[in-house]
């Protein structure tokens, strides 16, 4: 089932995620709305996405987050779409990129793209710029969704993320199915694991 580019940093995969989004039946019925609605109750405030891709989560934030993505041509995608954004490399030399400046770190549909020690390097390279007590967020798809891209390379449920959290002195506030109860997650590709881990503000 597994369909697309097997890599995330290439122009190919920049451009079959702008197709689907795209597609004419989720621009007239609005299908962002409900998952908007959801990372916004999170209360991220002010918040770093990485792993932006080209925009969806930015452009639920609004103006409250700034993207960063290891493909150059999705952060252009980004920055056409008026959202801030910057390359893996740009972002450490930014404006953006200072100590605990960010009220959370979000990684939506990142996770499963990572090895185990690439996401233990993703979370200890963006912590610095997070203040005290602040949260990391993640979403990541259930079954059908993680089978329908071939670039994905683990399963990342509940227990995974719990454990990436924990690895960081993150306790788990949060941990819930969206939009539909978990056995949902085996028949609708846009069932999402959803995990919200607070640090100590001390």
């Amino acid at each position: 089932m597994a369909k697309g580019p097997t890599e995330t940093s290439g122009a190919d995969y920049a451009e079959r995620l702008v197709a689907l989004q795209q597609v004419w039946w989720k621009r007239l019925l609005n299908v962002q709305a409900p998952y908007g609605w959801n990372l916004r109750r999170l209360e991220p405030g002010r918040c770093i996405e990485i792993g932006c891709g080209i925009g969806r989560n930015l452009a639920h934030l609004r103006g409250k987050g700034v993207g960063v993505d290891h493909n150059e041509h999705m952060v252009a995608v980004c920055r056409r779409r008026g959202f801030v954004a910057y390359s893996t490399p740009e972002f450490p030399r930014s404006p953006e990129a200072k100590a605990v400046a960010f009220d959370s770190l979000l990684f939506s549909h990142v996770i499963e793209h990572t090895t185990a020690d690439e996401a233990t390097e993703l979370l200890e390279s963006y912590l610095p710029y997070l203040r005290p007590g602040g949260q990391v967020i993640f979403e990541t798809p259930q079954e059908v969704g993680y089978r329908s891209d071939s670039s994905h390379r683990r399963f990342a449920d509940f227990e995974l993320l719990s454990a990436l959290s924990s690895q960081f002195g993150a306790k788990v506030e949060r941990q819930y199915s969206f939009p539909f109860p978990r056995p949902a997650g085996r028949l609708f590709i846009y069932n999402e694991f959803v995990l919200a881990a607070r640090f100590s503000a001390a």
